[in-house]
């Protein structure tokens, strides 16, 4: 079966980038500047920051559900990020680097199965995890920490 990774859209985070500190903060956005390479994933670009590269920290509602699995959490993304796309079956390497947590969710944002998987085997996960036709989507996370890294739907 095949699947599709989704990096987080640019626009949204677009008008953030430049902005001086203190306008940040009165949005809730802390700018950092990456000091190790891996340890600054963004999530609309879906590479590791370099060394020296400014990231914006900020809060986002990654499954905008009614219901309990709603979620919102910490993210970077990169300043002047270019929106990842990435090809049918394909696992950027930030994410194949990764532990991950595989969470599948139906049409209605509820959670049917969560996995935690090495991230070069997340592509079998997700395979596995779209054999059950009840599943509509997959929310990656990195386990360490745990924080949403992208989507995955079926292609």
């Amino acid at each position: 079966m095949s699947f599709r990774i989704s990096a987080l859209p640019v626009a949204p985070f677009a008008p953030l980038f430049g902005l001086r500190d203190r306008d940040l903060a009165a949005r809730g956005v802390v700018r950092r500047i990456a000091d190790r390479q891996p340890g600054f994933p963004c999530r609309v670009s879906l590479r590791d920051a370099g060394i020296g590269e400014a990231v914006l920290l900020l809060n986002y509602e990654h499954l905008p559900v009614p219901g309990p699995y709603r979620s919102r959490h910490a993210i970077y993304v990169r300043e002047q990020a270019i929106e990842c796309r990435p090809d049918v079956d394909e696992v950027p390497a930030v994410l194949a680097s990764r532990l991950l947590s595989v969470r599948a969710f139906d049409a209605d944002g509820m959670m049917l199965d969560a996995d935690v998987v090495d991230g070069a085997g997340v592509g079998e996960a997700i395979n596995r995890c779209f054999g059950d036709e009840r599943v509509e989507f997959l929310h990656l996370h990195n386990a360490k920490p745990g924080c949403y890294a992208a989507r995955a739907d079926r292609a």
